[in-house]
């Protein structure tokens, strides 16, 4: 197919993605699952798994070689922009003063299951490190396995009217600062698996952190000064300081989310800033990015009862490590059984932002096509339970004051 012809294939391509994504998106939200998951699942029904399998003609047709070239351009810039989201909506000044409970918490959160993953990887490592280095794929499965997916939490939180609740706002401050310190391991993670050494790798995580200082200290002070910072500004320093991550070997989905930590939080400029994007990120790159991410992931691969029970064996790990450590260190700081369960199952949500930390393990090929499946697998199962498991919880009564 010649470049023009990809060109205009595409075009018909992203329109049948928005229609099927929004469509599962819809469905699922009936039963109570949140929106977001059935747009990750309709991701899964439109790639080789299954319109692939069992419908091979029109999956040929749909996303040629040419057409999902193009795809995965699209799907970087809704990946960065997803990122810049999610970094204007956390707001750092909400996490001083949070006090030793909110800390606590989301540290055990984090330290648990990291223990848990890297132990897991040591023994996956033989069948699935493909070759890598085993510090990278240890270091990698535990960090991926402590993230939680702060944007569907939120969402959680707001479906079931617990934001207005204290179990609500500590579980939402224990996932910020879960989110922060994730991010910041991630981020020396990949530095480690992009780097030829010690000293390489070193000099990647120097300049990271210079650079997040001169973001924190240089130019959020910098865009303070004025009183609506231009949008077409704002997409210039996104783009940029993404950029700016992926030439120093930290991917730029770092510099996404710094470009939106340092975003003004004067309001309405900083919601208008927000909507506006979100529109179009979330009704056609992200939808893109699904249909992605589904080209990646081969369920069709998991061919043997042995891969099913590491399929399971994950997901155990995941939940006992995410769940169990913030449920038990919630009830160690003073949390009754009822609030440590909430807050646990809400922690144990790891989502769209789990499959963003896959998806940059896929393309580092610090994981397989085989073991970034079950990872996902484990990453949806992870989040579908989440919402029916809530409902069996006794909730807490108290409401915040408006």
């Amino acid at each position: 197919m010649s470049a023009a012809a990809a060109n205009v294939q595409a075009l018909l391509s992203v329109g049948a993605v928005v229609v099927s994504v929004r469509t599962v998106g819809w469905l699922i939200a009936k039963v109570g699952q949140p929106r977001v998951m059935g747009e990750i699942i309709a991701g899964i029904l439109l790639g080789p798994s299954v319109l692939g399998l069992f419908w091979p003609e029109a999956f040929g047709f749909l996303f040629p070689d040419g057409v999902i070239g193009a795809l995965k351009v699209l799907a970087q810039f809704g990946l960065t922009l997803f990122m810049f989201l999610i970094g204007i909506e956390l707001n750092l000044r909400s996490l001083r003063g949070q006090g030793r409970r909110a800390v606590a918490i989301s540290q055990a959160s984090i330290v648990v299951p990291m223990l848990l993953g890297a132990a897991l990887a040591l023994w996956l490592y033989p069948a699935y490190g493909a070759g890598v280095d085993r510090l990278a794929f240890v270091l990698f499965i535990g960090a991926a396995m402590s993230i939680t997916a702060f944007p569907v939490l939120a969402r959680l939180l707001q479906e079931t009217g617990l934001i207005r609740t204290r179990t609500g706002v500590l579980a939402m401050t224990c996932a910020a600062i879960d989110d922060v310190t994730a991010w910041c391991l991630l981020a020396v993670v990949v530095a480690t698996t992009s780097s030829s050494g010690m000293w390489d790798a070193a000099a990647t995580i120097g300049l990271a952190v210079v650079y997040v200082l001169v973001m924190l200290k240089v130019i959020a002070p910098l865009l303070t000064r004025f009183e609506r910072v231009p949008l077409w500004a704002v997409l210039v320093l996104l783009l940029v300081s993404a950029w700016t991550t992926e030439q120093i070997g930290i991917h730029a989905i770092f510099g996404g989310f710094l470009a939106g930590v340092v975003m003004p939080r004067r309001e309405p400029w900083r919601q208008e800033v927000h909507d506006r994007l979100e529109t179009t990120v979330t009704y056609l790159l992200l939808p893109v990015f699904f249909v992605v991410v589904g080209l990646g992931t081969r369920v069709d691969l998991l061919t043997s009862p042995a891969l099913w029970g590491v399929t399971a064996l994950v997901i155990v790990v995941a939940v006992a490590g995410k769940f169990g450590g913030a449920a038990l260190a919630a009830r160690a700081a003073g949390e009754t059984w009822q609030s440590s369960a909430t807050i646990g199952l809400l922690m144990n949500t790891r989502g769209l932002t789990e499959i963003v930390i896959l998806t940059v393990g896929l393309e580092l090929g610090v994981i397989t096509p085989t073991l970034f499946t079950i990872m996902l697998l484990m990453a949806l199962v992870t989040t579908l339970m989440a919402a029916p498991l809530l409902r069996l919880v006794p909730q807490p009564r108290e409401v915040l004051a408006a």
